[in-house]
C-alpha cells in the first residue's frame, strides 16, 4: 500500500499534534504534582514541632506561645471528665465565646510525656468553641488556654485516669 503526499503530510501532521498533546500532558502533569507535592510543606510550615517535642509543660507553652505566663480566665471554658476509664480517649471540649477575637485554642495535659497536646487554629468568625478527644499518660491537670486579641487565657481541670492512654 502506497500513500499519497497529502496522505503522508496528513498523517505526519497528526502525530506532530499527537507529540505536542502528549508532551504539554506531561509538563502540565509534571506542574501539577509539583504544585501538590509543595502544598504540604506550607502547610506544615508554621507546625510547632519543637513543641510536640518540649519535655515540660513551661518548656511547651514557651515554644508554642514565646511565654508561658497564662491569666485564668473563667470566659474560657474547659469541660472535662473527673475521672476517665481510658486516658486513650479523654473527651474535651474548650468554649471561648465570651471572649472576643480569639485566634487559637491549644491543650496540654500536664503529666503527659509530651504535654503539647493541639492547637487549632481559628479564622476570623469562627465560633471559638472545640470538642475532641485526647490521649492522657496519667492523672494530671488539662490546661486549655485560648490566645485571643494578643493575650493568654487559660482554663484548667484535674482529670484523673484509671489506665493510662501512653501505655500505663
Amino acid at each position: 500500500m502506497t500513500l499519497s503526499t497529502e496522505e503522508v503530510k496528513t498523517v505526519t501532521l497528526q502525530q506532530q499534534q499527537r507529540r505536542i498533546f502528549i508532551k504539554g500532558t506531561l509538563a502540565g502533569g509534571a506542574v501539577l504534582a509539583a504544585a501538590g507535592l509543595g502544598l504540604p510543606r506550607l502547610a506544615m510550615a508554621a507546625w510547632p514541632a519543637d513543641a510536640f517535642h518540649a519535655a515540660t509543660l513551661d518548656d511547651a507553652l514557651t515554644k508554642v506561645f514565646g511565654s508561658s505566663a497564662l491569666e485564668a480566665s473563667d470566659k474560657v471554658v474547659l469541660k472535662a471528665p473527673g475521672i476517665a476509664e481510658n486516658g486513650a480517649v479523654v473527651p474535651i471540649s474548650i468554649n471561648a465565646e465570651q471572649l472576643e477575637n480569639v485566634e487559637s485554642i491549644s491543650i496540654f495535659s500536664e503529666k503527659n510525656p509530651t504535654p503539647f497536646v493541639a492547637r487549632f487554629n481559628l479564622k476570623p468568625g469562627c465560633v471559638p468553641d472545640i470538642s475532641t478527644r485526647v490521649k492522657m499518660g496519667e492523672s494530671g491537670d488539662v490546661i486549655a488556654v485560648v490566645q485571643a486579641g494578643g493575650k493568654l487565657y487559660s482554663a484548667r481541670t484535674n482529670v484523673k485516669v484509671t489506665v493510662g492512654g501512653c501505655g500505663g
